[in-house]
């Protein structure tokens, strides 16, 4: 799953927002947890576990998007639309 969000901050303050709000990501999912590892400059390993099922990822910091990809298992695939809805509504609180 790929979902891309755009963005008119300078990278370093994306990273910035990152750092302090990733956790965020999975805002509304009951008991989900979200884990980070920064794997250089721009781009931020993720893992979120939620549901018996952990979803790993990466957010790459463009110029003027972040573009960010999971792993979903074949058994949530069903929740794609509204796993890439929350994420896109809650990257946009992130980046606002």
């Amino acid at each position: 799953m790929r979902v891309t969000l755009p963005h008119k901050l300078s990278r370093d303050d994306v990273r910035e927002r990152l750092r302090t709000h990733a956790h965020e990501i999975a805002g509304n999912v009951p008991g989900a947890q979200v884990n980070t590892s920064w794997a250089g400059m721009d781009h931020m390993d993720l893992t979120i576990s939620a549901m018996g099922q952990n979803l790993q990822g990466g957010i790459d910091i463009e110029d003027d998007q972040l573009v960010i990809e999971l792993d979903l298992p074949f058994a949530l695939s069903f929740v794609e639309p509204m796993i890439s809805n929350q994420i896109r509504e809650q990257g946009q609180k992130l980046l606002t």
